[in-house]
């Protein structure tokens, strides 16, 4: 026991040993709540408080969930292979595999569609039914937004219909979630809404998953939304043991849904519940500290905190206004330079933050011409790279052919000559007719040409061929067969750049799906829909590598959860940061949601922090002059050295 609680502060020693009951752990930025977590759980099942199974742990990535499983792993060693520590989503993967038939679907199992499928159904949807020459003010991507929004507060199309019965999204609504069930796919709020719908309808299996755990454990708490507070809420009703831990004044993923309130309220929700403090700060200097608390305390619907540590007082912070956005850009670069010569700080130790993903473009100009590596974070993932989402379409026709936006995406990948007409006959055949896209290509005699339909049945034969050599194998051989199959890459000039690029994604894939088989030994259609499943958990944030140079660019909201010794925090200029929606809310809690974003762009520098400004910035080709943000006038002045323009 005492090797579990060694090194711990006071706080985290109370909140590791707390065991019955809710535990709600406010964890500051810094605070060492990941530590906490894994510690507990070591002394529950040290203690015998609890068996390694009865332990659910759930995370927002997949990063802090594999970090979290290793750290539990060198604590209890094959313990944590039992526990099942792993995200909101993957978890609710694992409660409706196999059960989606309970919900009224056509086989148990399903497909996930990202956004990409999402846009390509309300499309669909727009063309067949004339929606958009009707409102044409309504975008895909409003659509997108507002179906999330209804499936976060768990409304369905026929409860939004009662209440607003004359609304034309909820039209959209409802044929958008027909084309799911068509194609037996989910989308990612589905996952956590079908997983609530799953629990109410049938209580004994929420029931046998209340039994087997007994200790909850959830991570970022303050991000959570109202399915996930449900889901957390129906499982831990029977034993109680709910330990949360977040962070209030870390709260900035509103326009996702997370609910602040979840956090600010968790006490009225679970009676009785233990509230402890971690306050003590093991990355920032005192002055990043003072300065972090300084701006947040302007908050008024926050739980009482303040950070501190025991480490050095540090470089105070430096303010800079420059002359114009591009002059910002240049001193940035020309600062990371400096002190990558001066002081051998290696590129990656520097962070550049910004408001908007716009903002970026400056920061890559003048990093280029310097001839510094740097790292874009948030922009095309490897997911979302053509040929990697062809080969995933493939492998999802493959396991479900009723996958219609999987089918039409490979239906000419490489190209076979079948041609738009042709494709629009079939799909006006399967509609027709209630038949799934492949279907109708497998009566193709009955709708085309005999030319056309040679094409398209020499397609469908080609599936049923790798269909059934797939249930034999891996998901890597898999992916190997479908490009010597299909001649993958035919399409490409041979020995181009392109062809060299696009190769290598595909063969990162093959990696990926050759560590998932040595992990898995899963085959055929387990070893596929495991395989696309963890594909399509993959976030973003997953791609940062700590192995690579390069200065880190990135939105203020992307770096939450990271940490750097070197930051600068870009365009700190009322609207821009805090932005005009920001501003010119009547909302009170709009600011209070901004400045928790600069809360937590500041309490990701661990040694020095430098806030630029622009005395002018470029807007819808405008020049505008700039005032100096709030936030910087509310950091106590001992704590800045404000820099003169020598530029």
């Amino acid at each position: 026991m005492s090797d579990i609680l060694n090194g711990l502060n006071p706080q985290q020693k109370e909140a590791v040993m707390h065991t019955e009951g809710p535990l709600l752990i406010l964890a500051g930025a810094g605070s060492g709540k990941t530590r906490v977590l894994t510690h507990r759980i070591a002394y529950l099942i040290e203690n015998g408080f609890a068996e390694p199974e009865d332990i659910l742990a759930l995370t927002f990535t997949n990063k802090a969930a594999k970090e979290m499983k290793e750290r539990a792993a060198s604590l209890t060693g094959k313990a944590a292979d039992k526990m099942l520590i792993t995200t909101f989503h993957s978890a609710c993967v694992r409660f409706l595999k196999n059960r989606m038939m309970l919900l009224g679907y056509k086989r148990g199992n399903f497909v996930i569609y990202d956004t990409d499928e999402q846009k390509k159904i309300i499309r669909t949807i727009f063309e067949e039914t004339g929606f958009q020459g009707r409102y044409p003010d309504i975008r895909v991507y409003d659509v997108i937004s507002f179906i999330s929004k209804q499936k976060e507060k768990m409304l369905g199309p026929d409860e939004l219909e009662s209440i607003y019965p004359d609304y034309p999204l909820i039209t959209v609504y409802k044929e958008y979630e027909r084309i799911l069930k068509k194609n037996n796919a989910l989308d990612f709020d589905d996952l956590l809404w079908k997983t609530v719908q799953l629990f109410e309808n049938y209580p004994h299996i929420l029931h046998s998953y209340q039994e087997q755990f007994k200790y909850i454990m959830v991570d970022e708490y303050q991000d959570t939304n109202l399915v996930q507070f449900k889901i957390i809420s129906m499982l831990a009703d029977k034993y109680q043991n709910l330990c949360v831990v977040g962070d209030d004044d870390q709260s900035i993923y509103s326009f996702r849904g997370a609910d602040i309130r979840n956090i600010l309220e968790f006490e009225k929700e679970f009676q009785n519940t233990k509230v402890i403090k971690l306050e003590e700060n093991y990355r920032s200097t005192k002055n990043i500290l003072s300065a972090a608390n300084a701006v947040i305390s302007h908050n008024q619907e926050r739980k009482e905190k303040k950070l501190w540590t025991q480490g050095e007082e540090g470089n105070k912070l430096r303010t800079i206004t420059l002359p114009d956005a591009t002059t910002e850009a240049k001193f940035i670069v020309s600062e990371i330079e400096r002190m990558h010569n001066r002081e051998k700080a290696d590129y990656k130790d520097f962070a550049i933050l910004y408001r908007t993903n716009a903002q970026s473009r400056l920061f890559e100009q003048c990093l280029t011409m310097k001839d510094i590596p740097y790292r874009l974070v948030g922009a095309l993932s490897f997911f979302e790279r053509k040929e990697v989402k062809d080969m995933l379409a493939y492998l999802r026709v493959l396991i479900n052919p009723d996958d219609d936006f999987g089918l039409e995406r490979i239906i000419n990948v490489p190209r076979r000559g079948i041609g738009a007409v042709t494709i629009k006959k079939l799909k006006e055949y399967a509609f027709r007719n209630n038949r799934s896209l492949y279907d109708a290509a497998c009566s193709a005699d009955e709708i085309l040409s005999k030319t056309a339909a040679d094409k398209l049945k020499g397609f469908a034969a080609m599936l049923r061929k790798m269909t059934e050599e797939s249930k034999y194998q891996t998901a890597d051989m898999t992916i190997k067969m479908i490009l010597h199959e299909t001649d993958f890459f035919a399409d490409y000039p041979q020995k181009s750049e392109e062809l060299e690029e696009r190769t290598e994604n595909v063969y990162e894939l093959i990696n990926m799906a050759t560590d998932y088989s040595r992990k898995t030994n899963h085959e055929g259609a387990e070893a596929i829909e495991g395989f696309l499943t963890e594909s399509a958990l993959t976030s973003g944030i997953d791609s940062l590598k700590d192995d690579e140079d390069g200065v880190v660019l990135m939105t203020l909201h992307g770096s939450k959860g990271l940490e750097f010794p070197h930051v600068f925090m870009a365009g700190m200029e009322e609207n821009t940061f805090p932005g005009y929606r920001a501003i010119n809310s009547t909302d009170p809690a709009a600011m209070e949601e901004e400045r928790r974003l600069c809360y937590v762009g500041i309490t990701r520098a661990r040694k020095t922090l430098t806030l630029t400004s622009a005395a002018q910035r470029m807007n819808y080709g405008k020049t505008y002059a700039m005032e100096v943000s709030r936030f910087i006038d509310e950091i106590p002045r001992d704590l800045v050295d404000h820099m003169a323009v020598r530029w």
